[in-house]
């Protein structure tokens, strides 16, 4: 007679563990994983090479492919090429036999992820490849599995253990997967030359894209925007400028527009404290001459870094005469997203 719990667990009650039980469940995840990605780097040889070749002279774009959670693997390497010099795109295996097929040219080259190298829905793909002549290649657990054999190269991505104690929900492999795309990414945009500069055309949007493509003629007023007065105009008339204009300085000119120098708030609190007469007294006496200028063409990037080295909260922007053609401060760098 089997005898019954006296306190059974309510329906769809949630199991209690205490935090060391989840902590050691989290240590053992990562020392797993941790462990996969370290053995990649003794099998990193001719094959890998072979690889990265592979992608460097391609003339089209590299197709990466792969079903279920290796699939999600595929689409981040496919962005992570895209974006660091080498076109590519992910193409859904399951939607190839359907029309997607069509996306791949002869001048492109295939990077297909498959665990078990079996995956039907991408096996399916091996005689349209066959048929266009294009370069495969493979990232896979079994070098003797259906794909592998049909590659130009198999890359070795095997675990010998997946992170979940089932030992069945891809982790260990899907993550020996996602490094091995990246250092397939990593090396070949190195082989390419691929620079800071390179990066910023492919990511506009980002903080370094913003930092290294928006110069400061793209940023800087001009016109009646710039605050602007005599070297005989009174501290009075200077003041009214820098009001109207909202920059928190002026820049003094002379009748050719050349700059000979700023007057900014901290050069009006030290004139306050010398109870000097703003009526009678001239910006020339006032202002800070040899003032730190910046050129158009230069990057926002840079003003903003000469701005903090000099502590300083506003920049004139001179011609290479040294003619004042505009002007901006730092709050139209942080809108830009500058800094």
């Amino acid at each position: 007679m089997t005898r019954m719990d006296p306190h059974p667990a309510p329906a769809g009650s949630v199991p209690q563990a205490d935090d060391e039980q989840l902590l050691a469940s989290a240590r053992r995840a990562l020392g797993i994983e941790a462990r996969a990605v370290e053995a990649l780097t003794p099998r990193l040889g001719a094959e890998f090479a072979h690889a990265c070749r592979i992608c460097l002279e391609c003339r089209g774009r590299v197709v990466v492919t792969g079903m279920g959670k290796s699939g999600h693997v595929a689409g981040k390497i496919a962005a992570t090429l895209a974006s660091t010099g080498t076109p590519a795109f992910f193409l859904h295996p399951a939607e190839a036999g359907h029309g997607d097929l069509g996306m791949i040219t002869r001048v492109d080259a295939v990077l297909a992820l498959s665990n078990s190298g079996e995956t039907p829905e991408v096996v399916q793909l091996l005689p349209h490849l066959k048929r266009l002549a294009v370069p495969l290649i493979v990232m896979c657990g079994r070098a003797d599995s259906t794909l592998a054999r049909a590659a130009s190269v198999a890359l070795d991505v095997s675990v010998p253990e997946e992170a979940c104690p089932l030992n069945l929900a891809p982790t260990a492999s899907t993550t020996a997967s996602l490094a091995m795309g990246d250092a397939l990414a990593v090396a070949v945009l190195e082989a390419r030359g691929f620079t800071r500069a390179d990066f910023a055309r492919s990511h506009p949007g980002g903080a370094l894209g913003r930092q290294l493509l928006l110069h400061v003629e793209d940023l800087m007023r001009t016109g009646d925007a710039v605050p602007r007065v005599a070297p005989d105009a009174t501290l009075s008339a200077g003041l009214l400028e820098m009001s109207r204009k909202g920059l928190g300085m002026t820049v003094v000119v002379d009748a050719a527009q050349r700059i000979l120098g700023v007057f900014t708030d901290g050069d009006l609190r030290r004139a306050l404290d010398r109870q000097i007469d703003v009526h009678g007294t001239l910006m020339r006496t006032v202002m800070s001459a040899q003032p730190k200028t910046i050129a158009p063409r230069e990057l926002a990037a840079a003003a903003a870094h000469l701005m903090e080295v000099h502590r300083i909260t506003a920049l004139p922007v001179a011609d290479g005469d040294g003619r004042l053609i505009g002007a901006l401060n730092v709050h139209d760098l942080m809108r830009a997203g500058v800094v």
